[in-house]
């Protein structure tokens, strides 16, 4: 109306947070701000750090939507795990795309603070480490470089011990009444999932009549987008690692490229991608 002034967006925002919480505060952001420590002069080492940071502040997130998706596919509550899966995809996209902020370290670049990072590797993150049992790729010897830190090894173990979100799927198979090989049920889940003429047979009777078995043909795709954007991720690792040292050793001892290429052979959920050729 005539004769009146707009006011700006700060005129009425709430700005007296001596007794209120703040934006900041809500977030611990002094905390989260103040945890970059660079352990050289080099200006390059900040971007690596904050990667990784922010790496891990995903992963987080992704524990959680898997760790409550697998509780709803133990409980025939699908709808809800697929939200859940497609948003762990998205997130992948994410980490995906930060391999394009960190390739923009060059060699020379990272050459200058690698030796301020001592043996630590990202081949030491528990968090990833945490996934990959939670898809199903189990392998007890990965928890050695956390025997020092024992309520870590705890945990580690406990997910090396508990079903796989795939291990909940079959389950589910099962429940349907598919004809799953009983031993698959009561196997040592501390093992990784080796590929199953059974879950196959169910997965290629479900893909041959969708109509019937919507929801479970659902949760194929879902666990086929989750898998394929997981290998995305890999694959981009290993280039951008290959980009930056080349064939050398990784600081943790790893191979570096080589042993990321392998990991690109790793299959979660086989008889999903195994089923195509059949169909």
């Amino acid at each position: 109306m005539a004769g009146k002034t707009k006011k700006d967006a700060a005129s009425e925002a709430h700005t007296d947070f001596s007794r209120a919480m703040s934006y900041g505060d809500y977030l611990a952001l002094d905390q989260l701000l103040a945890a970059q420590h660079p352990r050289s002069d080099q200006p390059d080492e900040l971007l690596f750090i904050i990667i990784h940071q922010a790496t891990e502040l995903w992963m987080k997130l992704v524990l959680h939507e898997l760790g409550a998706a697998t509780s709803f596919l133990r409980e025939d509550k699908l709808q809800p795990a697929f939200k859940g899966m497609a948003r762990v995809s998205r997130i992948q996209a994410q980490l995906i795309q930060s391999w394009d902020v960190l390739s923009t370290l060059t060699p020379a670049d990272y050459s200058s603070f690698r030796d301020a990072l001592g043996q630590s590797s990202g081949f030491q993150s528990y968090q990833y480490r945490l996934i990959e049992f939670a898809l199903g790729n189990k392998n007890a010897r990965m928890i050695a470089p956390h025997a020092h830190r024992p309520e870590l090894k705890a945990r580690l173990e406990a997910a090396l011990a508990e079903k796989s979100l795939y291990d909940e799927a079959i389950a589910l198979l099962a429940r349907r009444g598919f004809a799953i090989d009983p031993a698959l049920l009561a196997r040592d889940f501390r093992e990784k999932h080796v590929a199953s003429d059974s879950v196959r047979a169910a997965w290629l009777a479900i893909y041959r009549d969708t109509g019937k078995h919507w929801d479970l043909y659902e949760l194929a795709e879902e666990l086929v987008d989750l898998e394929d954007w997981f290998q995305q991720w890999r694959f981009r690792h290993m280039t951008t690692v290959s980009r930056i040292i080349g064939m050398k050793r990784g600081t943790g001892g790893t191979a570096g490229v080589a042993y990321l290429k392998r990991a690109l052979d790793i299959r979660f959920f086989p008889e999903l991608w195994e089923v195509r050729t059949e169909l």
